[in-house]
């Protein structure tokens, strides 16, 4: 996620200092400020604020706590609240409610680089938050995302996913997409039982994505030749393809951070000789809690293309039994009618998956300047190319939906969803750090 971060060197706030329980009273704290751009409200917006933006950052990862002042405090839990919960729920608090938070290394070298956590917005609010420094135990919480890298299918499979949407690479480049039916994590399954996603127990959804060459729910690209949109050089698809690894582009897995409220894979693409050019990159993968979208960052490290007309790329393929598609200003949109998500196994009797409906999305940030054009190549995708960046980097978020699921469920509510997550993508909130505190005795 994009912030912004200013260090303001204000006075000592007048806000109350938390407390919560008999043993927790916190005596250092750092101000923030989360500020929504927009007009219009924000639900479950996400706040990443970097370790770097803060004025003391040598914090141990169990000592943080972010709290809401605004929020009402909790009560103290009665016995058989303390019971369900064990000992590590939250007892009686004052001046503000404890947010549940992430606190993330990114770059894996053992000092943690972010805090994330989310809050609503009204139009144009800005809200107040403190980030108490101490020793603390309590305040555990179900995870509301997943992400694992697993040999599934015979290879190897990264998976991550909310409880509203499920993405894997099957394929390393292009995304593969399953259907939640209702709020629930269903990877862990999927991958641990080595269940076939269009075979998943019915109340796990299903897989719901033909990926075979085209971009999937969502890939990446580069066109070497910009005028050329049908022939886009891709990783998965080189001249070496199946010519074993040493030959054949390659792909690394690692999981970044998994959850509770956002998980993140990273996919290493090293060895892409295109035949023109030769490429290497990392991509990260995020699922947030809550949300029906992934993003997905790319960042080159080897660049090295044929020409300087060289251009980003990235899209989605055309539905299966597409009846429609919205294509404006850095969006696509491809939604399809009575799908057969589910190709039948004769030998047993298996009857065909119909979908009523499905849609798949891709967002590209506006700074980006993206341009569109449908291609026939590969299936059938919708597809953006991009000016090259000056970091050699650029990123998409990818949305999906469909009507046994519980949002999003027809064309109407999908087109809404995704038009209002790129105004939120393309105008996330404004972070504001303020000077630190120690508690006057």
């Amino acid at each position: 996620m994009i912030f912004f971060a200013a260090l303001i060197a204000n006075g000592q706030s007048t806000a109350g200092w938390y407390t919560e329980g008999k043993d927790y009273a916190p005596t250092r704290r750092i101000m923030i400020t989360v500020t929504n751009p927009l007009n219009v409200p924000v639900k479950g917006s996400s706040v990443v604020v970097s370790r770097k933006s803060l004025p003391f950052q040598n914090i141990p990862e169990r000592w943080i706590g972010i709290v809401d002042p605004a929020l009402p405090s909790d009560p103290e839990p009665t016995v058989e609240q303390l019971k369900a919960n064990s000992g590590y729920v939250r007892r009686k608090e004052t001046n503000g409610h404890y947010v549940e938070l992430q606190v993330d290394d990114k770059d894996k070298d053992g000092i943690w680089d972010e805090l994330f956590f989310m809050t609503d917005l009204k139009a144009k609010e800005s809200r107040d938050f403190y980030i108490y420094i101490d020793h603390y135990e309590r305040g555990m919480y179900e995870h509301q995302v997943h992400a694992a890298i697993a040999n599934y299918g015979r290879h190897t499979v990264p998976l991550w996913e909310s409880k509203n949407m499920g993405w894997k690479l099957w394929y390393p480049h292009e995304v593969d997409l399953h259907g939640k039916r209702s709020p629930m994590l269903t990877a862990y399954y999927e991958y641990s039982t080595n269940k076939s996603g269009y075979y998943m127990p019915w109340e796990m959804g299903t897989d719901i994505m033909t990926v075979a060459s085209t971009f999937g729910a969502g890939g990446m690209c580069l066109f070497e030749n910009p005028a050329d949109m049908e022939n886009p050089a891709r990783a998965y698809h080189s001249p070496f393809k199946n010519k074993g690894p040493f030959d054949d582009t390659r792909y690394t897995y690692d999981v970044v951070y998994n959850g509770p409220l956002r998980s993140m894979i990273k996919v290493n693409t090293t060895n892409w000789n295109s035949g023109k050019g030769y490429y290497e990159l990392e991509q990260y993968y995020t699922a947030i809690a809550g949300k029906s979208w992934s993003t997905v960052e790319t960042k080159f490290n080897k660049f090295l293309p044929p020409n300087a007309d060289v251009k980003f790329g990235a899209g989605i393929r055309q539905i299966m039994s597409e009846y429609t598609s919205v294509n404006k200003k850095g969006i696509a949109i491809s939604m399809g009618k009575n799908i057969e998500a589910r190709i039948p196994d004769e030998d047993i009797g298996d009857d065909v998956l119909t979908v009523p409906w499905q849609g798949i999305g891709m967002i590209i940030r506006d700074k980006y300047m993206p341009q569109y054009q449908a291609i026939k190549n590969y299936g059938g995708n919708h597809l953006f190319k991009m000016p090259v960046t000056s970091d050699l980097s650029y990123e998409y978020m990818i949305l999906g939906a469909w009507s046994f699921g519980d949002i999003n469920k027809n064309e109407k509510e999908f087109i809404k969803y995704v038009d209002d997550e790129a105004l939120i993508y393309n105008n996330p909130p404004i972070i504001t750090v303020h000077k630190f505190e120690t508690k006057l005795k």
